[in-house]
């Protein structure tokens, strides 16, 4: 620090020899890029380059001039001239600022955030290598541009428009086509500041809304080491927390980071879990990355893209098939192809920076730079400094003259149209209306990979209704879903013979209340809860009888509220699934259906244990009493409750959109979220069925007159048959047959239940009452002499 003094100490006298009121600039002023004289003058700052020379000073000598290196981008180069087309249009216009002549002054940051200070400084203080001391600021330092369009990195963004700020009497304002970070919204430090393009917080919402809508909740993040990866991935991690989305890592890289750093990230990315990576990341920085994967051995990747999804220049890597990500909507600039193709080398002699480009281009026909196809960024680049001559006319222009001497704020605000037909609005905070264009990567015939858009997101749209399809197909033809790929992605494919279609929309299957099958399915299980009930009725009527007495009636009425229950909960299977029904069918089934084998199990325990007991003096049957049998069907049915609630809280079920069975069409369904949950259901209910059986089977043969063994286990025999059947049934049951299968099984074993346990005793009740009586009962268990008491305990 002292020699740096000393040095400056040391030159400085020198300074004012010459002139005492005045200072000098050490080095002669950097030149534009790109420039051009007008009345007002538009200051522009692109990326053009990678990279920034720079050494370590010595304080020997005057510091090098900071200087942009590396190769070109001509995407960035295409945005610069675009802004000269933009102005050249304006200025050929009568309607805009007529009689006055805007020009410009364009810069090459190379996206760092020193040579975007430095930018500010050329931008400010204009040309002159002198400044006089005798002016006053408002005067000497008029600036030499009015506004400035740039920057298009986020991080040269922020250095740039604080560096702006501080100049408001300078009638500086700045405009960012491409600088997407949420900081940049806050007025305080940056009060001069609009953009044309919606901040990273709308697009990590969009981005968090659209994994879950494909139900992708397991997930890897990427993202560029500055201001836009680190604000833009925050945005979003918050944002997928709310949505329920697992993040099993977040990294960061930056181009000009060790190498090291590049392929720690890499090796992450190869060696995790995760299939899905999102990314908030630099074209340049994706461009390293990508070019450091592809030199190993990489599993199937879903890449979800951010601004970079729309690069042309990244289109080469293969690996990057089916990658998807929202992206400036596409547009069209009529007569900007023309202006750029029109470039003789006389014109690109008259700056180094288009002797560059026209050298490295000679041989490539000029494609890098000419390409009007994909115009997105382009177009904001249009947009801003459309924006900037609209802000000027609204002050200094009347209906029919400008004046050139007027003075206008740098926060002026417009509302306006461009000339190819694009709304341009601001609100508060100086941003637009958040709406990207969802663009997927999808292999042409010849093989290479090219821009779809397959739908849009415009925040402007209600909660949850953001997201939307692409245009429908056309009338006579249907949407082909294209495996593999989101849903969004089919083709337009001409009906089968013998149908039609008149209308427009996503094909999309689920078993709805509609259905033939659904009907029939309903019919069922109302008239299973219906059978249900008049059972119960005919039970409570006669519920002194001996016959409801000796089969225990309090777990009977249990059973057969269970039971339609059971026959109610199929219904939940029907219709469009949504959060809600996923997670209650599955619930309500396993809960419900443990409850009813509870209760066949209780009554099972109860009548073996009866009969079994002969010892003189046993007291085995305290242990199964009114109080125990209602405490092991509280019990049984607890720890369904706790599974249950388990599998909800760990991974839950939740609607999904198959794409696996059919080409055609969308199949709406509930995924399991965690296989383990259900098959942990069904597993606990297949294992009191079994132990039920075992028990039943072991109880067969006792007296008929009081054993109703035989029947619970017949009923227990046709229940595993119908599940065991149900599993193979339903992992080969394609669509919504899926739900019809399980409907009918959960139908299926309800009626073998009510059939078999209760259809006998009621035959009995209804057409055999001289057999419900207590002598008929007792008449078969007289050498039964120490359960005499026991039994004559249930009768009257």
């Amino acid at each position: 620090m002292f020699v740096s003094m000393l040095w400056i100490n040391g030159l400085r006298p020198a300074a004012y020899e010459a002139d005492p009121l005045s200072c000098r600039l050490w080095t002669e002023p950097q030149k534009p890029d790109l420039s051009m004289n007008g009345d007002f003058v538009i200051g522009g700052s692109f990326s053009i380059h990678f990279y920034m020379r720079s050494e370590k000073n010595i304080y020997t000598r005057p510091p090098l001039q900071l200087q942009c290196t590396g190769s070109m981008d001509f995407r960035q180069l295409r945005f610069a001239r675009a802004m000269e087309f933009t102005i050249q249009e304006i200025n050929n216009r009568t309607d805009l600022l007529p009689g006055i002549t805007l020009g410009y002054q364009i810069y090459d940051s190379c996206s760092e955030a020193p040579m975007a200070v430095k930018i500010a400084f050329l931008l400010t203080n204009g040309m002159a290598p002198f400044f006089n001391y005798t002016d006053s600021c408002s005067k000497s330092a008029a600036a030499a541009v009015s506004a400035v369009v740039g920057e298009t990195t986020s991080s040269p963004s922020l250095a740039l428009a604080r560096m702006l700020g501080l100049f408001r009497i300078l009638q500086v304002s700045v405009l960012f086509p491409y600088s997407t970070c949420a900081c940049l919204s806050d007025k305080l430090q940056y009060p001069a500041f609009f953009r044309t393009i919606p901040s990273d917080d709308h697009q990590a919402v969009a981005v968090a809304k659209m994994m879950k809508y494909f139900g992708w909740t397991w997930i890897g993040a990427v993202r560029s080491d500055n201001d836009y990866g680190n604000y833009g991935m925050a945005s979003f991690l918050k944002a997928a927390q709310e949505e329920g989305i697992c993040v099993e890592y977040s990294e960061s890289y930056y181009r000009t980071q060790p190498r090291s750093k590049l392929e720690r990230v890499t090796n992450i990315i190869r060696r995790s879990t995760a299939r899905v990576i999102v990314t908030f990341i630099n074209s340049g920085d994706m461009r390293y990355l990508l070019e450091e994967l592809s030199k190993h051995q990489l599993p199937p990747l879903q890449w979800v893209g951010s601004y970079w999804i729309t690069n042309p220049e990244l289109l080469r890597f293969n690996m990057c098939a089916g990658a998807i990500g929202y992206g400036i909507p596409r547009s069209v600039i009529p007569g900007l192809r023309e202006f750029l193709l029109d470039l003789s080398p006389e014109q690109a002699l008259k700056s180094p920076l288009l002797t560059e480009f026209w050298e490295s281009s000679f041989s490539c026909s000029l494609k890098g730079k000419t390409d009007t196809s994909q115009l997105r960024i382009t177009n904001l680049v249009y947009k801003s400094t459309y924006a900037i001559a609209h802000a000027i006319h609204g002050v200094i222009c009347n209906d029919t003259q400008c004046d050139k001497s007027a003075k206008f704020a740098p926060w002026q605000k417009v509302n306006f149209t461009t000339k190819n037909g694009y709304q341009v609005t601001f609100d508060s905070n100086s941003d637009p209306v958040a709406d990207f264009e969802l663009v997927n990567w999808q292999f042409k015939q010849d093989g290479s990979l090219e821009f779809v858009t397959v739908g849009r997101y415009d925040s402007s749209k209600p909660r949850d209704q953001e997201i939307m399809c692409s245009e429908s197909c056309p009338r006579g033809t249907r949407k082909a879903v294209q495996k593999g790929r989101p849903i969004c992605c089919y083709d337009c494919i001409p009906c089968a013979e013998g149908e039609i279609s008149n209308k427009t929309g996503c094909p999309v299957e689920f078993l709805s209340w509609d259905d033939t099958l659904s009907i029939i399915l309903t019919a069922f299980s109302i008239a299973g809860a219906f059978i249900s009930v008049c059972v119960t009725a005919v039970f409570y009527k006669h519920r002194t009888s001996p016959i409801v007495r000796a089969n225990n009636s309090e777990l009977s009425f249990l059973l057969l509220f269970s039971l339609t229950l059971c026959f109610l909960c199929s219904l939940t299977f029907i219709g469009q699934p949504s959060d809600w029904s996923c997670m209650l069918r599955h619930t309500a089934f396993g809960i419900t259906f443990v409850l009813c084998i509870s209760c066949v199990l209780g009554k099972t325990m109860v009548v073996l244990m009866a009969f079994r007991a002969t010892l003189p003096g046993s007291d085995v049957m305290k242990w199964f009493g009114p109080l125990q049998q209602r405490l092991s069907v509280l019990v049984f049915t607890l720890i369904q409750v706790l599974i249950c609630v388990l599998w909800l809280t760990i991974s839950p079920p939740f609607p999904f959109k198959n794409l696996k069975h059919y080409k055609e069409r969308i199949i709406l369904e509930c995924e399991l979220g965690s296989a383990i949950g259900f098959w942990a259901v069904l597993g606990y209910i297949g294992f009191l069925a079994l132990l039920c059986f075992i028990l039943a089977f072991l109880a067969r043969k006792l007296p008929d007159n009081f054993n109703e063994a035989k029947f619970i286990t017949f009923s227990m025999l046709i229940f595993c048959a119908v599940w065991l059947t149900f599993i193979p049934a339903y992992v080969s049951s394609p669509g919504k047959f899926t739900v019809a299968v399980e409907i009918f099984a959960i139908l299926a074993s309800s009626f073998g239940l009510i059939t078999c346990i209760f259809a006998p005793k009621c035959f009995i009740i209804m057409f055999r009452p001289e057999q419900n009586t207590k002598k008929h009962l007792m008449i078969h268990c007289k050498f039964l002499e120490n359960n005499v008491k026991f039994i004559s305990s249930f009768l009257p």
